[in-house]
């Protein structure tokens, strides 16, 4: 193929992608008081369980199965729609990255609902969104694609129930949890897909290291808007998907297989981008659509690197607890969270944070190096 007929092709794959304005989005006219009262119900979520542990802990992603550190290398042969942002040119960034489970607080791990990886990316040049002045870039990631509630004010709704839910008996915790998970299994029987609601209160027990983890909603992309997701990668990780581990007879059951894989293993992950080629079939407010991955699939644009190591050291498990914070908010202007959803995030981990960090008279501070967390 020669040289011209090369570029052509280059140029209308990257037409087929929506370019990224600031039109993008569309707010609801009363947006800021939904969100105002996310923020209410979850810092009186965030009372309730300070009263109990005697210690604030975060609203969502509160009990950590691990913390651990690596790097992200970015090639430098992305196609130029794969090439914005962070991965705009190759090199390679420390990471500090968490895996926690889904609820505000610190139960048994019979209690198996959605869960999390968040990913602090250090040494990131650029601008910066406003209020976030750290060389420091967050991607706050959970399983499932998708988002159990379109928008704010949907959120709003399943938000009053748990913290309705808060003060329930754990036994209760984990009978909803289970009946979940079994009707998401009829769902996926029938559908061929789970049910992201069901599948946010009863998600199966499976290796934390065995399963993708997804932004569920979008953000900016530089010139473009995607979703990203991250893949497990290694042969070990690979092997180990569909297990199921037995919370039930372990009540740490993921601390421990995590602890358990990085005493012995790395793990690597994927991570991808899936572009948004059109907001009437990939919504940027409606977070709980899932994005034809046929119409555009999950690219790779860095490979994450985590080796082995002491995942849960009483030092580095206080660090993860009372100083590091994950927020969409840590983030390159070329990445701004998009979307109703998102921007509650954005005003909500805030809050959120500053409440935690503040209850707890511990001070708010970024990393800036990977030596500072504990070994």
């Amino acid at each position: 193929m020669a040289p011209d007929q090369i570029k052509i092709g280059i140029d209308t794959l990257a037409e087929t992608y929506l370019r990224y304005h600031d039109g993008i989005e569309t707010l609801a006219p009363d947006e800021n008081e939904t969100i105002d009262a996310i923020i209410a119900s979850m810092t009186r979520e965030s009372e309730t369980t300070a009263a109990r542990y005697g210690h604030a802990v975060r609203a969502s992603h509160a009990k950590v199965s691990g913390v651990v550190t690596g790097e992200l290398q970015v090639p430098d042969d992305l196609p130029p729609e794969l090439k914005q942002g962070l991965f705009a040119k190759g090199g390679t960034y420390p990471v500090i990255v968490r895996f926690a489970q889904g609820p505000g607080e610190l139960l048994k791990d019979s209690v198996s609902t959605h869960r999390g990886m968040a990913i602090k990316v250090l040494g990131v040049a650029g601008e910066k969104l406003p209020g976030h002045g750290a060389e420091t870039q967050d991607f706050v990631l959970a399983t499932g694609p998708v988002f159990p509630n379109p928008d704010a004010k949907g959120f709003l709704g399943s938000m009053k129930q748990l913290e309705a839910g808060t003060k329930a008996p754990e036994a209760v915790k984990a009978a909803v949890s289970g009946t979940a998970r079994a009707l998401d299994t009829v769902v996926k029987a029938v559908t061929g897909e789970s049910s992201p609601l069901l599948d946010f209160f009863g998600h199966e027990p499976l290796h934390p290291l065995a399963e993708p983890y997804y932004s569920q909603a979008a953000l900016r992309y530089g010139d473009h808007i995607a979703k990203i997701a991250a893949f497990p990668a290694s042969t070990k990780q690979q092997a180990l998907a569909g297990e199921t581990l037995h919370p039930g007879e372990d009540p740490d059951a993921f601390r421990h297989a995590v602890t358990a894989f990085f005493a012995g293993d790395a793990a690597v992950f994927e991570i991808r981008a899936q572009l948004c080629t059109n907001l009437n079939d990939m919504p940027v407010e409606d977070a709980s659509k899932r994005w034809d991955e046929a119409a555009s699939p999950y690219r790779t644009v860095a490979r994450l690197i985590l080796p082995t190591q002491d995942s849960q050291s009483e030092a580095r498990t206080r660090y993860a607890n009372d100083v590091l914070s994950f927020r969409p908010a840590h983030s390159l202007a070329a990445h701004r969270p998009l979307g109703s959803l998102m921007r509650a995030r954005l005003k909500t981990y805030q809050a959120l944070s500053s409440f935690r960090h503040g209850r707890n008279r511990t001070p708010e501070t970024e990393p800036t190096a990977i030596a500072q967390v504990p070994a």
